[in-house]
């Protein structure tokens, strides 16, 4: 058990666990882009992890890049995404990968598809560590899911509590 500010959160996801759905995830990458570069684009603060260490496993060449999303208060969503920092890069005609530590509306990941859209991009792919199926409402494809979880608030991995537990390398869940 791990406290964070005023809750308790008990372990939930190991990080060999995190390991293993990151290989798998850079494997169909792998295989999926053989023949173009695409741009992989992390979604800040909580897939600065995911991507790091989904680079270190994906065995083609690639661009990276970031964006700065905002749409959780507390352990709630506020359903209101704004976007933060842009891409200053030209994506027209490109194929980008986006890639979040965890879908759960899909509220982030609809915007960043309006948004990849008016930037032109050929393909626009979507992954994901940790999706939850239970909580998510939007008709978008997630293309690479590392780890299907319930509809519980998460932390560690790159994920926080206002601010605390990113840098957890297991995952933790909020205690009942």
């Amino acid at each position: 058990m791990i406290n964070l500010h005023d809750k308790t959160f008990e372990p939930f996801i190991s990080s060999d666990e995190i390991d293993f759905a990151i290989k798998n995830m850079a494997k169909q990458m792998d295989d999926d882009f053989f023949d173009e570069v695409p741009v992989f684009v992390g979604v800040l603060n909580g897939s600065f992890m995911v991507l790091s260490d989904l680079m270190k496993q994906y065995r083609g060449m690639c661009e990276v890049s970031f964006v700065k999303m905002a749409s959780y208060e507390g352990t709630s969503s506020t359903n209101d995404v704004k976007q933060l920092i842009g891409l200053n890069q030209d994506l027209e005609g490109r194929t980008v990968v986006v890639v979040e530590d965890i879908v759960d509306t899909g509220n982030t990941i609809e915007e960043l598809k309006a948004i990849f859209k008016q930037k032109k991009v050929k393909h626009l792919k979507i992954a994901t560590l940790f999706f939850k199926p239970e909580a998510y409402k939007k008709d978008i494809k997630i293309d690479y899911i590392g780890i299907r979880i319930p509809n519980k608030f998460i932390v560690g991995f790159g994920l926080d509590y206002d601010g605390l537990g990113r840098n957890l390398a297991d995952v933790y869940q909020l205690a009942q």
